[in-house]
Protein backbone atom coordinates (compact mmCIF):
# COMPACT_ATOMS: atom_id res chain seq x y z
CA UNK A 1 0.00 0.00 0.00
CA UNK A 2 1.44 3.33 -1.02
CA UNK A 3 1.11 6.44 1.64
CA UNK A 4 -0.38 9.62 0.10
CA UNK A 5 -1.48 12.67 1.19
CA UNK A 6 -4.98 13.53 1.45
CA UNK A 7 -5.64 10.00 2.91
CA UNK A 8 -7.13 9.39 6.51
CA UNK A 9 -5.47 7.08 9.41
CA UNK A 10 -7.11 6.40 12.65
CA UNK A 11 -5.39 6.14 15.67
CA UNK A 12 -6.91 4.63 19.39
CA UNK A 13 -4.67 5.73 22.07
CA UNK A 14 -3.25 8.41 20.22
CA UNK A 15 -3.33 11.12 23.24
CA UNK A 16 0.89 9.74 23.78
CA UNK A 17 3.13 7.64 23.16
CA UNK A 18 3.40 5.05 20.53
CA UNK A 19 0.21 6.37 19.01
CA UNK A 20 0.90 9.86 19.30
CA UNK A 21 4.12 9.75 17.59
CA UNK A 22 2.20 7.35 15.05
CA UNK A 23 -0.08 10.21 14.41
CA UNK A 24 2.79 12.52 14.04
CA UNK A 25 4.02 10.45 11.29
CA UNK A 26 1.33 10.09 10.06
CA UNK A 27 0.66 13.46 9.71
CA UNK A 28 4.01 14.14 8.17
CA UNK A 29 3.53 12.04 5.07
CA UNK A 30 0.55 13.94 4.42
CA UNK A 31 -2.14 11.80 5.81
CA UNK A 32 -5.40 13.25 7.55
CA UNK A 33 -5.37 12.14 11.00
CA UNK A 34 -7.92 10.66 13.45
CA UNK A 35 -6.91 10.59 16.77
CA UNK A 36 -8.72 8.71 20.17
CA UNK A 37 -7.77 8.37 23.20
CA UNK A 38 -9.49 8.03 26.88
CA UNK A 39 -7.59 11.00 27.92
CA UNK A 40 -9.61 14.16 27.13
CA UNK A 41 -6.72 17.12 27.96
CA UNK A 42 -4.11 15.01 26.89
CA UNK A 43 -5.96 14.08 23.50
CA UNK A 44 -6.91 17.76 23.18
CA UNK A 45 -3.30 19.02 23.49
CA UNK A 46 -1.98 16.42 20.86
CA UNK A 47 -4.71 17.34 18.66
CA UNK A 48 -4.07 21.25 18.90
CA UNK A 49 0.01 20.87 18.87
CA UNK A 50 -0.84 18.63 14.64
CA UNK A 51 -3.26 20.91 13.88
CA UNK A 52 -0.54 23.98 14.43
CA UNK A 53 1.65 21.95 12.17
CA UNK A 54 -0.48 21.99 9.44
CA UNK A 55 -2.46 18.80 9.98
CA UNK A 56 -5.83 17.76 9.51
CA UNK A 57 -7.08 16.61 12.81
CA UNK A 58 -10.35 15.27 14.22
CA UNK A 59 -9.94 14.26 17.84
CA UNK A 60 -12.49 11.85 19.59
CA UNK A 61 -12.56 10.77 23.34
CA UNK A 62 -13.42 7.10 23.20
CA UNK A 63 -13.18 4.24 25.22
CA UNK A 64 -12.40 1.52 23.05
CA UNK A 65 -13.56 -0.82 25.48
CA UNK A 66 -17.27 0.22 24.89
CA UNK A 67 -18.32 -0.68 21.41
CA UNK A 68 -20.55 1.99 20.71
CA UNK A 69 -18.05 4.82 21.29
CA UNK A 70 -15.69 2.95 18.50
CA UNK A 71 -18.44 2.87 16.36
CA UNK A 72 -19.48 6.29 16.84
CA UNK A 73 -15.30 6.91 16.18
CA UNK A 74 -16.49 5.53 12.74
CA UNK A 75 -19.18 7.88 11.93
CA UNK A 76 -17.34 10.56 13.02
CA UNK A 77 -14.26 9.71 10.94
CA UNK A 78 -16.54 9.01 7.78
CA UNK A 79 -18.40 12.12 8.62
CA UNK A 80 -15.14 13.77 8.92
CA UNK A 81 -13.48 12.55 6.11
CA UNK A 82 -15.52 9.87 4.06
CA UNK A 83 -13.24 7.64 4.09
CA UNK A 84 -10.62 5.22 6.04
CA UNK A 85 -7.48 4.19 4.98
CA UNK A 86 -5.38 3.12 8.01
CA UNK A 87 -6.53 1.79 11.54
CA UNK A 88 -4.24 1.47 13.74
CA UNK A 89 -5.64 0.13 16.84
CA UNK A 90 -3.29 0.76 19.67
CA UNK A 91 -4.70 1.73 22.44
CA UNK A 92 -3.63 -0.52 25.88
CA UNK A 93 -3.35 -0.90 29.13
CA UNK A 94 -1.62 -2.66 32.23
CA UNK A 95 -3.68 -5.06 34.01
CA UNK A 96 -2.32 -3.87 37.88
CA UNK A 97 -2.47 -7.51 38.96
CA UNK A 98 0.11 -8.78 41.73
CA UNK A 99 1.07 -11.97 42.72
CA UNK A 100 0.04 -15.47 41.23
CA UNK A 101 -2.19 -15.77 38.31
CA UNK A 102 -4.84 -17.73 40.76
CA UNK A 103 -4.66 -14.54 42.95
CA UNK A 104 -5.26 -11.99 40.43
CA UNK A 105 -8.41 -10.01 40.81
CA UNK A 106 -11.12 -10.55 38.27
CA UNK A 107 -11.84 -6.93 37.49
CA UNK A 108 -7.75 -6.92 36.20
CA UNK A 109 -8.22 -9.76 33.93
CA UNK A 110 -11.68 -7.61 32.90
CA UNK A 111 -10.07 -4.59 32.19
CA UNK A 112 -7.20 -6.07 30.03
CA UNK A 113 -9.57 -7.88 27.86
CA UNK A 114 -11.79 -4.94 27.36
CA UNK A 115 -9.23 -2.80 26.38
CA UNK A 116 -6.47 -4.74 24.72
CA UNK A 117 -8.88 -7.54 22.72
CA UNK A 118 -12.33 -6.22 22.79
CA UNK A 119 -10.65 -2.70 21.92
CA UNK A 120 -8.90 -4.42 19.18
CA UNK A 121 -11.82 -6.06 17.73
CA UNK A 122 -14.16 -3.20 17.96
CA UNK A 123 -12.05 -1.39 15.71
CA UNK A 124 -12.37 -4.39 13.34
CA UNK A 125 -15.57 -4.50 13.52
CA UNK A 126 -16.79 -0.70 13.24
CA UNK A 127 -14.10 0.22 10.57
CA UNK A 128 -13.17 -2.62 7.83
CA UNK A 129 -16.51 -3.30 6.63
CA UNK A 130 -16.37 0.53 5.68
CA UNK A 131 -13.18 0.43 3.95
CA UNK A 132 -13.66 -2.59 2.27
CA UNK A 133 -17.45 -0.83 0.90
CA UNK A 134 -14.88 2.31 -0.17
CA UNK A 135 -12.70 -0.18 -2.30
CA UNK A 136 -10.01 1.53 -2.08
CA UNK A 137 -6.13 -0.25 -0.50
CA UNK A 138 -6.36 0.35 3.01
CA UNK A 139 -4.79 -1.16 6.21
CA UNK A 140 -5.25 -2.48 9.98
CA UNK A 141 -2.17 -2.48 12.23
CA UNK A 142 -2.66 -4.17 15.53
CA UNK A 143 -0.77 -3.65 18.52
CA UNK A 144 0.37 -6.44 20.56
CA UNK A 145 3.78 -6.88 22.61
CA UNK A 146 6.67 -9.43 22.78
CA UNK A 147 5.48 -10.05 25.79
CA UNK A 148 2.26 -12.65 25.18
CA UNK A 149 2.59 -12.16 21.09
CA UNK A 150 6.36 -13.99 21.33
CA UNK A 151 6.84 -15.64 24.87
CA UNK A 152 4.82 -14.63 27.74
CA UNK A 153 6.30 -12.70 30.94
CA UNK A 154 4.86 -14.55 33.71
CA UNK A 155 5.16 -11.75 36.08
CA UNK A 156 2.85 -9.69 33.92
CA UNK A 157 0.50 -12.76 32.90
CA UNK A 158 -2.65 -10.93 31.88
CA UNK A 159 -0.87 -8.27 30.02
CA UNK A 160 0.64 -11.75 28.04
CA UNK A 161 -2.47 -12.92 27.31
CA UNK A 162 -4.32 -10.43 25.65
CA UNK A 163 -1.40 -9.65 23.44
CA UNK A 164 -1.15 -12.99 22.52
CA UNK A 165 -4.78 -12.60 21.45
CA UNK A 166 -4.31 -9.86 19.35
CA UNK A 167 -1.90 -11.67 17.15
CA UNK A 168 -4.15 -14.69 16.64
CA UNK A 169 -7.00 -12.10 16.09
CA UNK A 170 -4.48 -10.80 13.22
CA UNK A 171 -3.69 -13.68 11.76
CA UNK A 172 -7.36 -14.55 11.37
CA UNK A 173 -8.52 -10.95 10.03
CA UNK A 174 -5.50 -11.49 7.86
CA UNK A 175 -6.77 -14.82 6.36
CA UNK A 176 -10.46 -13.42 6.17
CA UNK A 177 -9.05 -10.60 4.20
CA UNK A 178 -7.14 -12.78 2.01
CA UNK A 179 -9.97 -15.17 1.43
CA UNK A 180 -12.10 -11.90 -0.19
CA UNK A 181 -9.52 -10.72 -2.28
CA UNK A 182 -9.64 -7.37 -0.21
CA UNK A 183 -7.35 -4.85 -1.04
CA UNK A 184 -7.33 -4.16 2.69
CA UNK A 185 -4.43 -5.69 4.39
CA UNK A 186 -3.49 -6.61 8.36
CA UNK A 187 -0.20 -6.08 10.28
CA UNK A 188 0.23 -7.25 14.27
CA UNK A 189 2.78 -4.51 15.22
CA UNK A 190 5.22 -5.71 18.13
CA UNK A 191 7.06 -2.35 19.66
CA UNK A 192 10.41 -2.46 20.12
CA UNK A 193 12.87 -4.28 19.95
CA UNK A 194 13.89 -2.70 23.41
CA UNK A 195 11.85 -1.21 25.94
CA UNK A 196 9.15 1.84 25.41
CA UNK A 197 9.13 5.11 27.73
CA UNK A 198 5.13 5.39 27.06
CA UNK A 199 2.25 5.55 29.86
CA UNK A 200 1.11 2.04 29.86
CA UNK A 201 3.18 1.53 33.14
CA UNK A 202 0.57 4.14 34.34
CA UNK A 203 -2.38 2.52 33.05
CA UNK A 204 -4.62 2.66 36.26
CA UNK A 205 -4.78 7.02 36.05
CA UNK A 206 -7.90 5.99 33.49
CA UNK A 207 -8.68 2.53 35.43
CA UNK A 208 -12.88 2.83 35.05
CA UNK A 209 -14.47 2.71 37.81
CA UNK A 210 -16.72 -0.27 36.25
CA UNK A 211 -13.16 -2.01 36.61
CA UNK A 212 -12.18 -1.09 39.74
CA UNK A 213 -9.93 -3.06 42.12
CA UNK A 214 -11.51 -4.88 44.97
CA UNK A 215 -8.83 -4.52 47.37
CA UNK A 216 -6.15 -2.32 47.77
CA UNK A 217 -2.34 -3.21 46.07
CA UNK A 218 -0.05 -5.18 48.15
CA UNK A 219 2.63 -2.65 46.96
CA UNK A 220 2.05 0.75 45.52
CA UNK A 221 2.36 1.28 41.41
CA UNK A 222 5.62 1.84 40.16
CA UNK A 223 6.60 4.70 37.52
CA UNK A 224 9.13 3.78 34.27
CA UNK A 225 11.43 5.94 36.25
CA UNK A 226 11.52 3.55 39.88
CA UNK A 227 11.69 1.03 37.68
CA UNK A 228 14.86 2.10 35.63
CA UNK A 229 15.78 3.19 39.07
CA UNK A 230 15.82 0.17 40.62
CA UNK A 231 17.14 -1.66 37.85
CA UNK A 232 20.16 0.63 37.52
CA UNK A 233 21.02 -0.20 41.32
CA UNK A 234 20.73 -3.85 40.04
CA UNK A 235 23.67 -3.37 38.04
CA UNK A 236 21.58 -3.54 34.81
CA UNK A 237 20.76 -0.70 32.11
CA UNK A 238 18.29 -0.83 30.68
CA UNK A 239 18.02 0.17 26.17
CA UNK A 240 15.07 1.83 25.35
CA UNK A 241 13.75 1.91 21.46
CA UNK A 242 12.50 5.63 20.76
CA UNK A 243 8.38 5.98 20.30
CA UNK A 244 9.28 7.33 16.51
CA UNK A 245 11.51 4.16 15.21
CA UNK A 246 8.24 2.42 16.04
CA UNK A 247 6.06 4.68 14.24
CA UNK A 248 8.85 4.50 11.04
CA UNK A 249 8.41 0.58 11.90
CA UNK A 250 4.74 1.03 10.91
CA UNK A 251 4.87 2.93 8.01
CA UNK A 252 7.75 1.10 6.35
CA UNK A 253 5.54 -1.97 7.27
CA UNK A 254 2.63 -0.60 5.59
CA UNK A 255 4.46 0.10 2.27
CA UNK A 256 5.90 -3.47 2.40
CA UNK A 257 2.82 -5.12 2.51
CA UNK A 258 4.16 -6.62 5.99
CA UNK A 259 2.43 -8.48 8.50
CA UNK A 260 5.14 -9.19 10.76
CA UNK A 261 5.98 -5.46 11.57
CA UNK A 262 8.32 -7.45 14.29
CA UNK A 263 12.04 -5.23 14.23
CA UNK A 264 14.79 -7.84 14.58
CA UNK A 265 16.30 -7.85 18.03
CA UNK A 266 18.85 -10.68 19.25
CA UNK A 267 16.68 -11.42 22.40
CA UNK A 268 13.34 -11.35 20.50
CA UNK A 269 14.58 -13.89 17.93
CA UNK A 270 15.87 -16.44 20.75
CA UNK A 271 12.57 -16.61 22.02
CA UNK A 272 11.00 -17.01 18.73
CA UNK A 273 13.65 -19.96 18.75
CA UNK A 274 13.23 -21.28 22.06
CA UNK A 275 9.44 -21.54 21.88
CA UNK A 276 9.38 -23.05 18.49
CA UNK A 277 12.32 -25.76 19.51
CA UNK A 278 9.89 -26.70 22.59
CA UNK A 279 6.76 -26.90 20.70
CA UNK A 280 8.65 -29.31 18.25
CA UNK A 281 10.19 -30.90 20.44
CA UNK A 282 6.81 -31.45 22.69
CA UNK A 283 8.92 -30.24 26.01
CA UNK A 284 8.08 -28.40 28.56
CA UNK A 285 8.55 -24.05 28.10
CA UNK A 286 12.10 -23.85 30.09
CA UNK A 287 12.85 -20.46 28.18
CA UNK A 288 10.25 -18.88 30.74
CA UNK A 289 11.93 -20.50 34.09
CA UNK A 290 14.40 -17.33 34.34
CA UNK A 291 10.82 -14.93 34.88
CA UNK A 292 9.17 -17.51 37.15
CA UNK A 293 8.65 -16.04 40.09
CA UNK A 294 10.25 -16.64 42.97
Amino acid sequence: MELRAGQVAVVTGAASGIGLALARRFAAEGLKVVLADVEEAPLRAAADALTADGAEVLARTVDVGVRDEVRALADAAYDAFGAVHVLCNNAGVGSGAEGRMWEHEINDWKWAFAVNVWGVFHGIQAFVPRMLAGGAPGRVVNTSSTDGGIAPLPTASVYAVTKAAVVTMTESLHAHLRAEGAPVGASVLFPGPHMLRTGLWESHRNRPARYAKEKPRRTPYRSLGQWEAAMKEAGQEIAFTPVEEVAGTVVDGIRADRFWMLPPGEHTDRQIRARARSMLDRSAPSYLERFILD
